[in-house]
Order: structure tokens, then C-alpha cells, then sequence
């Protein structure tokens, strides 16, 4: 099994930008620490729904510009909300920015089961298609992002979602062939759009991770129905980790990596006390090496 890497993922809601600029650079002298993310909601998800909210790959881009080591990477983009063909320039920009350090996260967007989610499309008179239309266009986006990262012409594109003409990546993103993509979601159409398009596949851990782990089976299943070997796609996580309760999320972290995660991305809830990565080194990971 692959060496585990950890990340702490700052959901950028109810806070500043000094905050989260505190956090990143906090991790970024932390060696235990490989990678950040922050979310890509236009509103909160949780508290109070007027509270402030940052775009996320605006405030991507300036992290950035200001950190010097961490993979960093939006988990996960909403592919309702930006054409692909703009989201990869906007990720280019970034990978350009960080001097190759992205991960591109994408997913199909939020469903509409949840009520919070649904109100930032309201609010920013974004369409909200059926979720199955939804994970088709994320098939499609991927594919046209790889391709504007790695074509040398100009090409067209017709898709049943994205349709381009004289489409052209310029300038190219600084890592080779292209900044690796992470696919984000549970379900069964997602997980046949990270079988063939993802590098990385990362599933929210709130349903626990004996389901986590019977979604990882399927993602292999889907892999060698395609003919691609299920190794090649890194296995990622995302946990709750509050402060107030480090056992439980080492206990997760724990039982995450017995069942194949080796990519743990640890959700610090806002707000943040001062020195809470440390805290999550000391309490929660201690030596990283120690748990591949």
C-alpha cells in the first residue's frame, strides 16, 4: 500500500481570509501536513445561510501565492457552477500560481436533498439540472478539462453538455501531463466517472467508513470492468475532525487506513484556535510515517 499523506481541509464559511490564511501557512511549515483544500459552496452549508462565504478558487489562488509546499486543491469543484473549458484555465492559473502544486477536485454538484445547497443556485441564478444530467456533464468536463491541459492544437468538441470550438489550453499547467484529478462522490454514476477519468477519488466520510470502504469495492469493480487497474487511483477520505475530540478522529483515521485510504483529508470545523494543526499533529497524527 502507498505511503499515507494528510491534509486538513478549511471549509472557508463564517470566517476572514486572515483565518484561513493563518491556517494554510500553519500547515505549510508542518511536514506532517501535505495538503489543503478548501470547498466550493457561494454560501454556508451550516450556521447561519447569510453568513460570509468565500469563493473558493479566488481564495485558492491567493493561498497559493503564499504558501510555498502544500498540494492544494478545491474539494470538491462543483461542475454546475463553471463551464469546464473556464475551469480549466482558472486551474491552470492556480497550478501556474502554487509552481505546480494542484490537485484538481471535482464533483457533479450538490443534490438537491440538501436544502442549504440548494439556495446558493437560487441565490446566484445558477440552473440546477437533474443530479444524472448532472454526473453526464461531469464525465464530459473532465474530459475536455485533460484535453485542453494536454492538446498541442486547437480543437473542437461535441458534447451532449459541453460543445467547443477552436478550443485551446494556453499557457499549460506547469506539472506534467497534467495536475492529477481527484473525483469526489459516493454514488454509483460518480464512481463510473472516477474509474475512468480520476487519479485520486475521494468520498465524504459521513456515512462512515465500512460504507466508505463498500464504495472503494465498487470503484474497483467498475475499474476492471473498463479494463483499468484499480491501483492506479489513490484511495481519499474526508473526515470530521473537531478539536474538542482527537480520539475519535484517530479512531477513524485508524480504521480509514486499515481499509485502503492512504489520501486523509482532516475537516477542521471554523473557527479555528490558534495552533489547531499543530494540535491535530500532536493529538491525532504524531509521525506520519508511522502509519503507512
Amino acid at each position: 500500500m502507498a505511503p499515507v499523506s494528510f491534509g486538513v481541509m478549511t471549509p472557508p464559511m463564517h470566517v476572514e481570509y486572515a483565518d484561513v490564511l493563518r491556517v494554510w501557512r500553519e500547515a505549510d511549515a508542518l511536514g506532517q501536513i501535505e495538503h489543503a483544500w478548501v470547498f466550493d459552496h457561494l454560501m454556508p452549508i451550516g450556521g447561519d445561510p447569510a453568513g460570509p462565504a468565500f469563493e473558493g478558487w479566488t481564495l485558492l489562488s491567493a493561498l497559493a501565492a503564499l504558501t510555498e509546499r502544500l498540494r492544494l486543491g478545491v474539494m470538491v469543484t462543483s461542475n454546475r457552477f463553471r463551464p469546464p473549458a473556464m475551469l480549466a484555465k482558472i486551474a491552470t492559473t492556480v497550478d501556474v500560481v502554487s509552481g505546480g502544486r494542484l490537485d484538481l477536485g471535482i464533483g457533479a454538484g450538490s443534490r438537491p436533498s440538501h436544502p442549504l445547497a440548494r439556495l446558493e443556485y437560487d441565490g446566484h441564478g445558477l440552473p440546477y439540472a437533474d443530479f444524472g444530467d448532472s454526473v453526464d456533464a461531469l464525465a464530459e468536463a473532465c474530459t475536455v478539462i485533460r484535453r485542453l491541459w494536454t492538446a498541442t492544437e486547437p480543437f473542437d468538441f461535441d458534447g451532449d453538455h459541453v460543445r467547443l470550438r477552436g478550443a485551446v489550453g494556453s499557457p499549460r499547467p506547469v506539472q506534467r501531463p497534467h495536475p492529477p484529478i481527484l473525483v469526489g462522490g459516493r454514488g454509483s454514476r460518480t464512481l463510473r466517472v472516477a474509474a475512468e477519468h480520476a487519479d485520486l477519488w475521494n468520498v465524504p466520510g459521513d456515512h462512515g467508513v465500512a460504507d466508505a470502504a463498500g464504495r472503494s469495492a465498487l470503484l474497483d469493480r467498475y475499474c476492471a470492468e473498463i479494463g483499468r487497474d484499480p491501483a492506479e487511483i489513490t484511495r481519499s477520505i474526508a473526515l470530521a475532525a473537531p478539536p474538542a475530540d482527537p480520539g475519535a478522529t484517530r479512531s477513524a483515521v485508524a480504521a480509514a487506513v486499515d481499509a485502503g485510504f492512504t489520501h486523509i483529508v482532516l475537516i477542521l470545523p471554523p473557527p479555528w484556535p490558534d495552533r489547531v494543526v499543530h494540535r491535530l499533529v500532536d493529538d491525532v497524527i504524531g509521525d506520519a510515517t508511522l502509519w503507512g
